[in-house]
């Protein structure tokens, strides 16, 4: 069994554009402020006029964990993996997982850039992780 997203109309211009390599963001137009995870109105100013923007793809890491352990799929395959926060460089903090660099060499503060990873049975969705800058 392998968790795949569950894509409707309201997401779907999220998982289209990552499949095109590009992250999406929210952006109020009422209080002009970025916010993540999708929704369809502002955290901030509890507006509805909000739309997709696409975010630069850098980021700073916040904090971070190492998991050794993790029963549900396809997580288990993957351990350890490196499940972290991450402060997009448009403001909102996002969950995701750093890759391609070894855990002694985290450090919070450090720069990010934006990568994908390939899931669901087939590859057809195009998850949002981040790297090192320049790995």
């Amino acid at each position: 069994m392998t968790a795949t997203p569950e894509v409707d109309a309201f997401t779907r211009p999220y998982w289209d554009a990552a499949a095109e390599g590009r992250l999406l963001i929210r952006h109020c137009t009422v209080c002009d402020r970025p916010h993540h995870y999708p929704r369809e109105f502002c955290p901030h100013c509890w507006s509805e006029q909000v739309e997709w923007r696409r975010a630069e793809g850098r980021a700073v890491l916040y904090t971070w964990s190492v998991v050794h352990r993790n029963d549900l799929p396809p997580f288990g395959d993957r351990v350890p993996y490196v499940a972290a926060v991450v402060d997009l460089a448009e403001g909102p903090r996002m969950m995701t997982e750093i890759v391609d660099c070894p855990e002694v060499e985290l450090r919070i503060g450090m720069d990010l850039e934006l990568a994908f990873r390939p899931e669901g049975e087939n590859g057809e969705f195009q998850v949002p992780v981040f790297r090192p800058l320049n790995a």
